[in-house]
């Protein structure tokens, strides 16, 4: 790592503490949804976001600031994070893990490797990425920010897998924010349904009806360059970010 260390808050003459600079942000799924909408918002806020995906990116980044990676591999993970961060001055502030997959089918509906597939890039990868990270994460007091679901707190059917993986990532990130308490900041997400091109590829049974209330991914974005911005020592822990009438919640 080459960075070089630097306060993440400044305080005022009456000793209260201004948010920090987003900096660097190294946001995963940042080529759609979340991801891209959080991309945006970090660059409005005044942040470098740094992408990782399968698909290059529609917003207009420097070069050498998005990887290609499969994040169902977690040794490839890691090395993209190293990468990408050593290749773009070695600093990092932020992270989003985004990136999320679904496929909604009953158990014995569901090939094995479709299955595990969906946990690797919604758990393994969450884990892999936040590792690599941290390194980096604590030596600018950086934070992270998880993404998990309302499914991640509210089971329901023809979804083993992304319930496992979402209830997965909220155990994680709560046992990592009591790892690292004073360290890093760690928040968790759970966002209910957004409008997103997530459900393109479902069988109408599981697609939003035409009259579903969503979110726009920009309102939840702007939630997490809110967490990320805090000053040092304040912890956003937990948000919930859902339409009024989300019926995955509570």
């Amino acid at each position: 790592m080459t960075s070089t260390l630097t306060p993440p808050a400044t305080e005022t003459a009456n000793g209260s503490r201004e948010r920090t600079a987003l900096g660097t942000v190294l946001i995963t799924g940042g080529s759609s949804g979340l991801g891209a909408a959080t991309v945006a918002a970090v660059q409005a806020a005044g942040g470098t976001p740094l992408v990782l995906d399968l698909t290059k990116p529609a917003a207009d980044l420097p070069d050498g600031a998005y990887a290609e990676v499969d994040l169902s591999d977690p040794r490839a993970a890691e090395q993209a994070v190293r990468d990408i961060v050593e290749a773009n001055g070695g600093r990092l502030d932020g992270v989003l893990t985004a990136a999320g997959i679904d496929f909604p089918a009953p158990l014995d509906g569901i090939d094995g490797p479709t299955w595990e597939r969906i946990v690797m890039v919604n758990l393994f990868g969450t884990a892999a990425v936040a590792r690599a990270a941290l390194p980096y994460l604590k030596e600018s007091r950086g934070r992270i920010v998880t993404v998990a679901s309302t499914l991640g707190i509210k089971a329901v059917g023809d979804a083993t897998a992304y319930c496992a993986s979402k209830f997965g990532v909220v155990g994680f990130t709560r046992s990592l924010a009591a790892e690292t308490a004073g360290q890093i900041g760690v928040t968790l997400l759970i966002p209910g349904g957004m409008h997103t091109h997530f459900f393109d590829d479902r069988d109408a049974q599981y697609k939003p009806g035409a009259d579903a209330v969503l979110n726009k991914p920009e309102d939840t974005a702007a939630a997490v360059v809110f967490a990320l911005s805090q000053p040092a020592g304040c912890e956003v822990r937990e948000l919930v970010v859902a339409s009024s009438v989300e019926t995955s919640w509570p």
